[in-house]
């Protein structure tokens, strides 16, 4: 490996975590001693990448700091090509056209050799086959304001109730979309089948408390992990 592409994976290593992480560590993924991660971080912060940390504590990568252009491995480009095509399936202008313009930029960045390789990957999706969830774009949104919302839900029985939640965060899976909300009416988390959603209206006022805080309190009642 050229010192280069070692930098870069270094750079890659510190962006995927969220707290310092020690040389050994670093040293063992990248398959090289905790002295050459020493002089490569050296190297990236005298060219201005904002590493912060010391040896024996720990390194991260400050939050904001973006990276130069990446290459991609054969399997990391099929997962990106794999996932875009994913999202461009799902019932949501704003993700449908977001997920065009992304395999877009990737494409325009690919180094000569790979320079068609999103026109022609194999990687390819198709409709999931389910019910439309029109009201998956009234939901990201409010995820992103951290306000409210009014449901009008049927559960699986055919009832149908009226809910105010905190919406946290939306799951899709194979055959359905779940989203998990702090549900006002049951005091506790509940989680909502998208397609059951007759519908959904953004309401005038703000969580009460902050959506990250929700989300950790969220996965630590599930036992979900989730690595970023």
């Amino acid at each position: 490996m050229s010192r280069a592409s070692r930098l870069l994976d270094l750079l890659q290593a510190l962006r995927r975590r969220r707290y310092p992480v020690t040389a050994a560590t670093l040293a063992s993924e990248l398959g090289v001693s905790a002295r050459t991660i020493y002089r490569d971080v050296g190297t990236l912060i005298a060219q201005g990448a904002a590493i912060e940390g010391e040896a024996g504590v720990g390194y991260v990568l400050r939050r904001g700091y973006l990276l130069p252009p990446l290459r991609f491995t054969d399997d990391e480009l099929d997962a990106l090509i794999l996932g875009l095509r994913l999202v461009r399936h799902r019932d949501d202008e704003d993700l449908e056209r977001a997920a065009a313009d992304a395999l877009a930029k990737i494409s325009a960045v690919l180094p000569d050799t790979h320079a068609h390789e999103v026109e022609t990957s194999g990687m390819l999706a198709g409709p999931p086959g389910r019910n439309e969830t029109p009201c998956l774009k009234v939901i990201r949104q409010a995820i992103r304001d951290e306000m409210k919302l009014s449901l009008c839900y049927t559960d699986k029985e055919g009832n149908a109730t009226e809910r105010t939640i905190w919406p946290v965060a939306i799951g899709f899976f194979e055959t359905s979309e779940m989203l998990a909300a702090w549900c006002e009416k049951r005091a506790d988390f509940r989680h909502f089948r998208l397609d059951r959603i007759e519908s959904a209206v953004p309401g005038s006022e703000r969580y009460p408390r902050r959506r990250r805080i929700l989300l950790a309190e969220w996965r630590a009642r599930k036992g979900i992990s989730i690595p970023y």
